[in-house]
């Protein structure tokens, strides 16, 4: 039940990146260079393992969070909010395909189940939200949910290693976006409170979150939990930066939080009828 609820936490942390992003003057290379490196601080000083020399395996789930940190802030620049979070979070299906081969883990059949019904909540969330014009941020955000899938398989694989990727993963993420930060506007204070806040709870507290959660949770299924972001992304972006949700947004809403709340209690529910038929 802790994993689950740590991944819901990631969930919801990871939601308000739409709305701040929407209400930053700056442009996606500042905002991903400069979250990244707040993150990078934030996680080496709650990670100590993370100031050691990094393995191979470890940098390579560090460049796949990098790719995903990055694309995602280009995609919300490029197209809506609603279209970056949806496409981004195709990666359950990705991870569905690849974690028998990545990991030797067999989703279970009420995993198999979920993902039609997160695939149908899904896809009415934004029946009336992909607009036309806007091929390139769309596939940005797709090819995010491609890495994201990766990062969700290479941390899960990594298991107590994962946090120090994430630090390892910022960094990279800093160090190719940073040095192009000259070429956008100037920030203002409002930009750099954006930044701290993306840097510290938007990104680096959400993955310790989502790092923890992954330890003791299947990656399909993790992967399906922390689609609670979507539901609330669009909503912090229409209560502060006025993307207004359509009707099927709000049937696809509910769908998502009526799986999402299954696929959390249905564990906890199992173990208390497993308990009451040994007690009996």
């Amino acid at each position: 039940m802790k994993s689950r609820l740590l991944l819901l936490a990631a969930a919801l942390l990871w939601s308000t990146a739409g709305a701040v992003i929407k209400l930053s003057s700056l442009d996606a290379w500042q905002l991903a260079g400069g979250r990244a490196l707040v993150a990078a601080l934030f996680l080496a000083a709650l990670v100590p393992s993370a100031r050691r020399r990094p393995s191979g395996r470890l940098l390579l789930v560090g460049l796949a969070y990098a790719v995903t940190t990055v694309l995602f802030v280009i995609a919300n620049k490029l197209t809506t909010a609603a279209n970056a979070i949806f496409l981004q979070d195709t990666a359950p299906l990705w991870v569905l395909l690849l974690s028998p081969w990545a990991l030797g883990e067999r989703p279970s059949r009420g995993e198999l189940l979920s993902v039609p019904v997160f695939g149908l909540g899904l896809g009415l969330f934004f029946l009336d939200q992909l607009a036309p014009g806007q091929l390139a941020g769309n596939l940005v955000a797709l090819a995010a949910g491609v890495a994201f899938a990766a990062s969700i398989l290479g941390l899960r694989r990594l298991g107590p290693e994962g946090p120090a990727a994430l630090v390892w993963g910022n960094l990279l993420a800093a160090a190719v976006t940073l040095p192009l930060w000259p070429l956008g506007p100037a920030a203002g204070v409002a930009d750099l409170v954006a930044i701290a806040y993306l840097g510290v709870f938007q990104l680096g507290l959400a993955y310790l979150c989502f790092s923890l959660g992954l330890r003791g949770t299947p990656a399909v299924e993790a992967s399906l939990l922390v689609l609670l972001e979507p539901v609330l992304n669009p909503v912090w972006t229409f209560l502060f930066a006025g993307e207004r949700p359509g009707p099927w947004a709000l049937a696809g809403g509910a769908v998502i939080l009526a799986a999402t709340a299954w696929r959390t209690l249905q564990p906890w529910l199992q173990e208390r009828r497993s308990t009451g038929r040994s007690e009996a």
